[in-house]
């Protein structure tokens, strides 16, 4: 009776460990390149975000999760073949990225070619769920619509004049296209787009000047940008017209440049100082722990996209399967750094809070701090779906 049992036992541990497998998850991001401490951060957030999600087991239902790292350089053309090659080389079930538009815009086709989930993270163009999007395609980060409609929630009040300067890039126009969108109250008077790696503003600084100074009440420049230092436009002087710089949240070295602007407001994806949940005093207490400085912007949001991915799993008790994911990922929501997220349900697109901010000096920090003005809710953003489903 005794051997029978031990047999037994043998049998369904054999058999556990038969229907255990590893779930591979590829993070194609930019680990080299211009975006590359954007991507950094992303990789450190996503492996957080997986230890958090699984209680410092990496395993879901008992497979193991996995996950193959890929360099997309920041090039849309190795992005594309990095994601394919996870796929079809690695056999990747899921895949994670990129951090550059351009290159997220690339991937999305092979997503949909191996009939994969692609989870896109940090990458933010506005098409990317939109008209460029399938629905293998699934967003936890903010999209550039977002990033535009709670800054426009904090700034827009009537007699408030507003011109805009912006990259010349689909990001820089989707950005400015939604904060136009979602202006109730006050006046947009001027768009100026510059190109990304211009280092002498004078000109365009020049046009803003003009459009803004003869008028009356609160006169606004909002600054749309990624990269470089679109704060040089403040050493023309705006204020000798009463003209203020406002814009929204950006990385811990780039907002070094905040400290000359206090008062300034605009609206946040993220800082590590705002929200107030478990998730993110986790993060925090970790990061510091782990890392000796606190998480920043991309950290936030390759930890969400961990996230997301484990709760899926565990719904579908670690089936990979696509449509198994996506049926279970479309209207799901989760507990993230920056409280719950949901994928929405047309668009795949994570509806989240954004945070309007006012800037304060603060020695003991090395950047602008911003200080909670209050959380803008999802249903307070009128984010458009415009994937045409």
């Amino acid at each position: 009776m005794k051997l029978k049992l031990i047999a037994a036992i043998a049998a369904l541990c054999c058999s556990a460990s038969l229907h255990a497998k590893d779930i591979k998850i590829a993070h194609v991001y930019d680990k080299t390149g211009p975006l590359e401490a954007y991507a950094k951060q992303t990789q450190i957030g996503l492996l957080m975000g997986l230890d958090y999600a699984t209680g410092g087991t990496m395993t879901v239902n008992g497979n193991k999760l996995v996950v193959i790292e890929k360099d997309s350089q920041g090039k849309p053309d190795v992005g594309k073949s990095q994601l394919a090659s996870a796929f079809a080389d690695d056999k990747a079930d899921i895949a994670v990225g990129p951090t550059s538009s351009g290159v997220a815009l690339a991937m999305l086709p092979v997503a949909e070619e191996y009939k994969k989930v692609l989870l896109v993270e940090p990458a933010v163009a506005d098409a990317i769920t939109g008209d460029k999007w399938n629905r293998y395609i699934f967003r936890t980060g903010r999209n550039s619509s977002q990033d535009a409609i709670s800054n426009a929630v904090a700034l827009d009040k009537a007699g408030v004049t507003i011109a805009t300067m912006a990259q010349d890039t689909a990001f820089g126009r989707d950005g400015v296209k939604a904060f136009k969108g979602a202006l109730k109250n006050a006046k947009l008077v001027h768009e100026e787009y510059l190109p990304g790696n211009t280092t002498d503003f004078t000109a365009g600084a020049q046009r803003l000047f003009d459009s803004l100074k003869d008028k009356p009440g609160r006169k606004v420049i909002f600054i749309i940008w990624a990269g470089g230092n679109p704060f040089k436009i403040a050493d023309l002087d705006p204020k000798r017209y009463g003209i203020e710089i406002a814009t929204g949240g950006n990385i811990l070295p780039a907002m070094t440049a905040y400290k000359n602007f206090p008062g300034m407001e605009g609206a946040a994806y993220y800082y590590f100082g705002i929200p107030k949940n478990p998730v993110n005093n986790w993060l925090v207490a970790e990061h510091y722990k782990r890392y000796k400085s606190p998480p920043d912007f991309f950290t936030a949001g390759g930890m969400s996209a961990g996230i997301a991915l484990v709760e899926a799993l565990k719904k579908t008790g670690g089936n990979t399967d696509s449509e198994k994911l996506i049926s279970t990922m479309e209207g799901m929501s989760f507990e993230t750094p920056k409280g719950k997220m949901t994928f929405r349900k047309e668009d795949h697109q994570a509806m989240q809070s954004m945070y309007h901010f006012k800037i304060k000096v603060d020695p003991a920090f090395a950047w602008g701090v911003p200080e909670l003005v209050r959380e803008i809710k999802p249903e307070e953003m009128n984010v458009p779906i415009t994937n045409k489903r």
